[in-house]
Formats: C-alpha cells, structure tokens, sequence
C-alpha cells in the first residue's frame, strides 16, 4: 500500500472514530482559534498608500520575512465563501472536519497520474497547519485530520470557515482575505468582483508561485482563477452573462504592481514605532486602515528641498538634515524627513528629527515666555548686552548693542541678555518650565547646565521644538503633535497665557526688531506674517530655525551625524534658508507678492511706537510695541522715549502697513499706475470711516477694515491715518519711494 492510500485508510478510520474519546481529547489542544494581531496599512491624507506595519517572523531555515494582514471578517461575503469553497472543499458543510471522498479521490488520481485542482486538506485542516506549522510528514497529517474534526465540533462551521479567511495566505506577506482586498485592490472585500475573488481564492494554494507582480504567476493563478468560474457557473451560482464578464476581467488583468513606502524609511518606521506603542487606532477592527496626516507630495517636496540645500551646504561641512510640518491649529504633521537619505553611510539611519542636540538659541523665546508669565519682564523694560555682569557668556557675533527692549534682544538673539533675564527669573523655574513644555525630560540638578542652558546647553529634538513652538502659535494651548486621523494624544494643556504667546510672537516676528543683527530681506524675512527663530550649537555643530505661519509651523536642522564642527554654518545662513524655500512653496507665494497680514496682537493692550533716544529729532528708529495702559511711560526715559499721541486723540488707529522708515523701490518694467503702495490699518473696524492722509492733504475715504493703494511718486512722503468724524488719527509714518 501507498503512503497516501495509508494515510486515506488512516482518514477514513479517524472518521469513523470522530466521537472517540482518546482523539477528540488529543486533539481538542488545538481546536481553539489562534490569530496574530491585524496589522495596519498606513494611507496618506489624500488616500495615497504610504506603508504596511508588519510583524516579522522567522521560518523553518531561520530565516526573517515580515508578513501583514490577518484582519477578521465581519461578515463571510457570499462570492467569497463560493470561490474558496469551489477550489480548496467542496463538501464543507456535509464532513464534520476531514473529506474522506476527497482524500480517496486524491488517492485515484495519485495512482492515475492525473492533475490535482483541488487538494485532500479540507478547510478545518488548513486551519489547523496555519496555527500550528510543522513539516509536511504523515504524522503531522494525522495530527491536522484529528484537529480538524475538534475545530469543527468546538466552533462550528461558519466560524471555521470565516478563521480560514482571516489566516490563508495570499501572497507578498498579505494574510487574510480582508487584508488582500485592499492590497491588491484597494477596495473592501465585499465589493470585489467574481474575477477579483476568484483570483485571490486562487493563491493560497501556492502564495510563493501565485505572485501577481510577475508575469508567470499571474498566469497560474488566472488558470485557477477561471477553473474556479467554470465551476460556479456549472454549479448555478453565477449565469452566463456573469461568468463571462469574469473571464474577461481576468483576460484584462495585468501583472500588480507592488506596494511601494515612500523612499524615506524613517517615516515608516514612524508609524511602526507609534502602531507598537498603542497609539494607532484604526476605525474599525474590520478595517485596520490608518489614516496618516501626512501629504506625501509635500514629503516629497520637503526631502528634495531638504536635498538641495544640504549640497549647497557640504563643502561647509554640513551632512545630515532633518525637516518636519505641521498644519497650525491642529500639529498635525503633513512632511517628517528624518535624513537626507536613510541609506546615507554618513548617519543618514538616524532620524534626526528624533536625535537630541544642542538647540543653540531656539530655546530664548521661553526663556522671554517665563519672564512675561512671572511679571519678571515688561514690554517697556531694558535688557543690558554689555560686558559687565554676563556671567562670563559671550554673544556669538563678539558684539554688544548696548540697551535693548526685549522685542530687539530677542529679535536679535542675543545672548547676554537671555542669560541675565534667566538668572533673573531663576535656574529651577526655568528647567521646568522647559520640562514642562516637554523640550526635555532629563532628570538632573539645574545647576549642571547654569545660565547657558538659555543657549544650546540643554539638548532637545525637533520633534519637541515643533511642539513647543506649536504652542507658542496656537497661543498658549500645547497640543501633542498629531500623525494619525484616529490616534491617542494627551488632552491640551495651557502652558503659558494667550497675552505671553501673542507678545513672544510678535517679537520673533518683526523684521525691524532684528536689526541689526539680522538684516532686512535676508532668509528670516517673508512676504507673508512669519514668526522665526533660529538657533546655532556651539561650534557650528548644530543650525536650527523653527518658523510659523497662519498656516504652518516648519522646524529644520543642520548637521552632522559625528557631531563634529561645520565652518560656519549658523541656523541664520543655512537652516533658515531652506525653512523660507519650504515656507514659501507650502504658501504658494509668487515672487513679488506680499500678503497683507499680520498676527493677532496680545488683548486688552496698544500699540505704541518706542523711539530709540539717540534717533534724532525726526525718530529715524521706532518700533512698534504692545503694552497695558498703564506700562504706556516707559521706565529708562534715557535711554527710550515713546512716540504716543495724547489718549483722547491716538484711539486706535495704528497703521500695520506701509512700515515706518520703509524704503520702497517701484518697478520700471510694469507701467506707473501699477506701481501702487497698500495702505492699511492694524485691526481697523469695518464701521469705521477712515480718510488717509498723505502728505498733508487727503488722499481717499476708505472703511476701517479695508485695504486701500495709494499710486506710488518717488520722494519721501508722509502718510497718515484719521477718523472722518472724529479727532482721531495714528502716529505719521515715514516712507521713501526710489
């Protein structure tokens, strides 16, 4: 006798003695459903497919594969239970577990040499080969009938059936018919065709043979894909006209072409790491989609920019970059670049958006945040950048300017005063202030980092600066960035008041402030409201900028993966210059276009503007400052005078643009009456009716809220604001025309 004439008898007897009481109790071990966990698919917010979260096992010879899917069904579609039923047991619902008929038959045909379509193994026994791999001996085979018998008896059919579905194998990794449907398909599974599920009910039965990206298995699995049809149509569960629509969709299909993750490696493991933290959560456990907030065309965008410019800058030095965007208001993160390129020998494995390093001066503006918080700094005040008293900390340029309000330090990003104002407010308070807006989590004394903590001594990430800057332009509120549609996140916590953010926002975003230090219509100046601020390590080892938008918070770093010296590449000459090149394409800014806008102001405060006191009769210097009615008389009169009409007259009204001392050049190619200077008020009422002034004499009438364009004549001009009705008007401001 035959191996499998053996193994038919042996079958054909264990059926016979299915109610035995020695079998069903050996067996009744494996009767219980085993399953992995569902896996995800990971999809771009536009539905792009963006990476698959595996498992990786290892097989017989050691070897390491990573296989996805396993998602459960939560109905058996009835195309799909006929296509399987069709090609792997035909008589599943009249055997209690093992098909003696179809083991016999399997035996005539062995003898006859004829071809095999359908196999000896039923449905309950796959099930219990694919929860418990062993080699294909007859041993093993015994032990898979008798399982199957207690399978059946313990769950049913329907559910055995549905188990099947969920484990069978379909090829590159995809376990489960639910999973494959949107592998190959990109649809749920019950809205497959007959052709789809015909051809996917075909795979199991050879997965590494059945490869539909190739030619060759393509083919073997239509074969069966169509043996499967002629069968469905034979046995009446599709008509004619169904069946041949079938043939010809299959006839159609081409090899599949493979799922491919975005070239940057480091964002898929993002979303591993995130899916083993429990943090993921699909809509439904039927459908283990997660829904990225990530824009893969902006990815794109944001890697080959980061690219470009990290080449610019290698003969500095420079060799890694990192560069993550989020969406304002919602920190959902839409580009996360954590190399130049994962394969990169120079380090480019490391995600640079998750490695700590020195921030240099990124974390000044919290330094300025505690200080407004702790009624420890004013608006109005001056900050001293001179020599003495500066705890040995030098600025970076070796320069000192002397008295400076805050918004001009800051501006600035000098460190002298940054470190006093530090050391005013207090080492500890400050150290947990940062801990507390999560830019570390270090638990070491305060006193280990001293003042410089205030300029790069204290290590952080991009990710965490994201954050932290997110809460600086969602006004106060933190918010955990966001990768996922359906993801878990700590609830929002206030960490500093809507009136410090809008303040610290307005600092980092006035171009005039930044003077000197940072000239006008360098890289930190945009054509649209941006509040910046850019950080260098000590020795040129790190360069930063973290800017924000309306629209859009961009963080960037610069360096290199040994944390060796680049030759002088500070955050202001490289980072910043490419967070402006991805600013300005996330805006879709054309050259030359200015948007007029600008942030909100800190409530229940005014604007003022403060004249430097060595300015001159005609205050050549001004800048404008938000302070409380009652901060109006700045406290060092000799050093700093305000420009404020009397009360009952300046209300208001305060001119946002054009800029006081603006120096504006028209252009000679586009014809004179397009060469137009938009004048417009900061917060003006819709009600209110305004005459602008220029010159001395009336221009136009205009509402409070609208934007008018005066026509534009070489010479220095005067223009003011005023209340048609009222004695009313704003601060004169000086502009040039060239």
């Amino acid at each position: 006798m035959s191996r499998l004439a053996l193994l038919a008898a042996l079958a054909v007897a264990l059926t016979a003695l299915r109610g035995g009481t020695m079998i069903m109790q050996e067996a009744e071990g494996g009767a219980a459903f085993v399953a992995p966990q569902a896996t995800q698919i990971v999809y771009d917010r536009n539905g792009a497919f963006l990476s698959q979260i595996g498992r990786a096992i290892r097989d017989a010879k050691g070897e390491k594969r990573v296989e996805y899917g396993f998602w459960p069904l939560e109905r058996i579609p009835g195309r799909v239970a006929a296509a399987t039923l069709i090609l792997e047991d035909r008589r599943f619902y009249s055997h209690p577990g093992i098909d003696a008929r179809a083991v016999l038959r399997a035996l005539w045909d062995n003898f006859s040499h004829r071809r095999r379509v359908e196999g000896a193994s039923t449905i309950a026994m796959q099930v219990a080969r694919m929860q418990s791999p062993a080699p294909r001996t007859y041993a093993n085979k015994f032990w898979e009938a008798a399982t199957g018998l207690a399978i059946v008896a313990r769950n049913g059919q329907e559910a055995t059936l549905s188990h099947y579905l969920r484990l069978a194998p379909y090829g590159l990794g995809s376990h489960g018919i639910a999973h494959a449907a949107r592998f190959y398909f990109d649809k749920p599974v019950d809205d497959l065709s007959w052709a789809q599920v015909a051809l996917l009910a075909a795979i199991p039965q050879s997965p590494g043979r059945m490869n539909l990206t190739h030619e060759s298995g393509l083919r073997l699995a239509k074969e069966r894909a169509l043996y499967a049809i002629a069968q469905l149509e034979k046995e009446g569960a599709l008509d004619a006209t169904q069946a041949e629509l079938a043939r010809r969709e299959l006839s159609a299909m081409r090899p599949f072409e493979g799922k491919r993750r975005p070239d940057t490696l480091h964002l898929a493991l993002r979303y591993e790491r995130l899916a083993h933290e429990g943090r993921l959560h699909p809509a439904s456990i039927y459908d283990q989609r997660i829904h990225a907030t990530i824009d893969l065309a902006v990815e794109r965008e944001a890697a080959q920019l980061a690219r470009r410019y990290l080449s610019i800058f290698r003969n500095a030095g420079a060799r890694q970059v990192a560069v993550m965007v989020a969406a304002r208001g919602t920190n959902a993160i839409i580009a996360d670049v954590g190399s130049a390129d994962y394969n990169d020998p120079r380090a480019g494995a490391f995600d640079f958006t998750r490695v700590s390093r020195s921030p240099g001066s990124t974390l000044k503006p919290f330094i300025y945040a505690l200080a407004l918080e702790r009624g420890a700094l004013r608006p109005t005040d001056l900050l001293d950048d001179i020599p003495e008293g500066a705890s040995g900390v030098a600025n970076a340029d070796g320069l000192y300017l002397g008295p400076m309000t805050p918004r001009q330090a800051l501006a600035n990003s000098r460190n002298v005063p940054a470190t006093n104002l530090l050391r005013r407010v207090g080492l500890e308070a400050n150290f947990s202030f940062l801990h507390e807006l999560g830019l570390h989590d270090l638990d070491a004394a305060p006193e280990s980092f001293g003042v410089s903590m205030a300029i790069g001594a204290l290590p952080t990430r991009l990710e965490k600066l994201m954050r932290a800057y997110a809460a600086l332009a969602d006004d106060g509120l933190m918010h955990d960035l966001s990768f996922a549609r359906d993801e878990t996140h700590e609830a929002p916590r206030r960490v500093m008041s809507l009136d410090t953010a809008r303040l610290i926002t307005s600092f980092l975003a006035d171009p005039q402030a930044r003077l000197p230090s940072f000239p006008r219509y360098g890289p930190l100046e945009y054509p649209f409201a941006v509040a910046v601020k850019t950080g260098t390590s000590q020795n040129y080892r790190d360069a930063w900028t973290v800017a924000y938008s309306h629209k859009f918070i961009v963080g960037v770093w610069l360096g290199r993966g040994d944390a060796n010296a680049m030759r002088g590449l500070a955050g202001a000459n490289s980072a910043a210059r490419l967070a402006h090149a991805l600013m300005v394409k996330l805006h879709g800014a054309k050259p030359g276009e200015i948007a007029l806008e600008s942030f909100a102001p800190p409530p229940d405060r005014v604007a003022i503007d403060l004249c430097r006191a060595d300015a001159g009769p005609n205050c050549a210097q001004t800048l404008r400052e938000w302070v409380k009615p009652g901060e109006i008389a700045p406290p060092a009169p000799a050093s700093v005078s305000a420009q404020i009409e009397d009360a009952s007259v300046a209300g208001p009204l305060v001119i946002a643009t054009p800029e006081h001392n603006m120096h504006v050049w028209r252009n000679p190619e586009q014809p004179q009456h397009l060469n137009k200077l938009a004048l417009k008020l900061v917060n003006g009422g819709k009600d209110a009716q305004i005459v602008w002034v220029v010159d001395g004499a009336p221009f136009t009438v205009a509402q409070g809220d609208e934007t008018v364009f005066w026509p534009m004549t070489p010479g220095a001009h005067r223009i003011q604001a005023r209340l048609a009705l009222a004695p009313v008007r704003s601060r004169p401001v000086r502009v040039v025309v060239e």
